[in-house]
């Protein structure tokens, strides 16, 4: 592979067989040509989030968190990663509705951007502990750009999510 960037991507389900959705498209990332899986987190379960907050009546989601090597550059990376979500039958109806599969670009390497289709780093990856909580278990050192160690994010939230 050229030249590579390590990426961070969220992985989250909560219609259908999420497990299958999580574990499919973990699979599926890995085989997307230029990206190389590095490593996956465990599965974690949480409540869904809606614009107004946590929502216990909406269906819970599971989440993961992929660690990747990738030579395609982050939209490049953001179209197939969204090709992987249409395959597993994502709609996009409502925003942060239910989905069959979500996919998300934490970080992509060092890089700083804002714009209309790709803020990077994600801009509410530091509220969000089914993102926080699996990244650290599988990257203990990492930071989160503009907001510090993501370990010692993950801690003060390790409770709002629960490892299967």
């Amino acid at each position: 592979m050229p030249k590579s960037t390590r990426a961070v991507i969220a992985l989250g389900s909560n219609l259908g067989d999420r497990g299958e959705h999580i574990q499919s498209a973990a699979s599926e990332i890995g085989e997307l040509a230029g990206v190389k899986l590095h490593k996956l987190s465990k599965v974690v379960e949480s409540f869904a989030v809606t614009p107004e907050g946590i929502d216990q009546t909406k269906p819970k989601y599971l989440n993961a968190v992929a660690l990747v090597d990738t030579s395609l550059k982050a939209k490049e990376l953001l179209a197939a990663l969204q090709s992987v979500e249409t395959s597993h039958g994502r709609v996009r109806i409502e925003r942060w509705g239910s989905r069959t599969l979500d996919l998300d670009i934490i970080t992509y390497g060092d890089s700083v951007k804002s714009g209309k289709e790709l803020t990077l780093p994600h801009p509410r990856a530091y509220q969000r502990p089914f993102v926080l909580v699996p990244w650290a278990q599988v990257d203990p050192d990492a930071v989160l750009p503009g907001h510090g160690s993501v370990a010692e994010l993950a801690a003060e939230m390790d409770g709002e999510v629960w490892f299967l």
